[in-house]
Formats: C-alpha cells, sequence, structure tokens
C-alpha cells in the first residue's frame, strides 16, 4: 500500500495531438486527462485538467530541485482564475516534511508525508506522465514545452 498516490488516465484519442501541433496552444490545452490522488487509499484530489499543462508545472518545479534545495511544487491553471485559496494542487515542504493540499479536496485526510518520500513520488510522476504522454500521443515533449502556457504563483 502506498500512503500517497498519483494517477492519471487521458480522455483525449491518440490522434488528438501530433508533433505538428507543438506550437498550437489551443490544442495542447484540449490534452485533458483525469488527475487523481489518494492519500492512504482515500481519493483526496479527482479532476480532469490540461494534463500538459500540469506536465510542465511538473518539469519546472523538478529542474529547480537540487539536493540542498527543494522548492514549493505549484500547479495552476490558465483555464482557472480564482486562485484566493491557492493552487489547484501543491506540495508545501516544511522542515523534513511535506504537505500535499490542493483547493478541490474531496476528503478532509492528513496530508503531511516525509519530504524525500513526496519529492520521490513527485519526480516519478513526472518520469512517467513523460513517458506514457510521448507514448500515447507518438510526440516528443521537448518540441511541446516551450510553447505549453505555465502559470506562475509569482504572477497571481
Amino acid at each position: 500500500m502506498s500512503n500517497l498516490q498519483f494517477t492519471y488516465e487521458i480522455i483525449n484519442e491518440p490522434t488528438a495531438i501530433s508533433n505538428r501541433d507543438s506550437k498550437n496552444v489551443a490544442t495542447i490545452l484540449s490534452i485533458d486527462a483525469t488527475l487523481t490522488v489518494k492519500i492512504i487509499d482515500e481519493v483526496y484530489f479527482k479532476a480532469d485538467i490540461a494534463i500538459l499543462e500540469f506536465y510542465k508545472a511538473l518539469l519546472k518545479w523538478k529542474q529547480e530541485v537540487t539536493t540542498s534545495h527543494i522548492p514549493a511544487f505549484h500547479y495552476y491553471s490558465i483555464e482557472h482564475d480564482d486562485y484566493e485559496d491557492g493552487a489547484i494542487l501543491s506540495m508545501l515542504p516544511f522542515a523534513d516534511k511535506a504537505r500535499i493540499t490542493t483547493v478541490w479536496a474531496e476528503v478532509d485526510i492528513y496530508n503531511v508525508f516525509d519530504q524525500s518520500y513526496a519529492v520521490s513520488e513527485l519526480m516519478e510522476l513526472e518520469a512517467r506522465l513523460k513517458r506514457d504522454l510521448e507514448n500515447y500521443f507518438q510526440i516528443d515533449l521537448e518540441k511541446f514545452v516551450r510553447h505549453i502556457p505555465y502559470v506562475k504563483d509569482t504572477i497571481l
């Protein structure tokens, strides 16, 4: 049993996007998946999201992680503009712990984990998501990354 589990199911057909669409923001944002976060086998978060936008948020976060610095992870979407209560999904590090938070929680549950465990789960999610998106759609995400919209928490 995993205490923290990230799963996703791609909603679009495999032909919904190709490498020719790498600069087409409307097409990029139309690629959806149902993302589910389970904590101790309870669904904590479940929503249909723009999965390429989520992937870019994970990638940007991963690129900032160093052995001496674990930044907070925040996922915002240009499709939603009400962030008074916070990001759609976050990982907030503190001391040697990390809290997983969402503005769309389905249950009220203890959401604090060892920091190294939470970080490794997010790192694994990014790698798995990259592999699965590239295989499912037969695309090269490197061609897409700079064109995928990215909402930083500093501009909200």
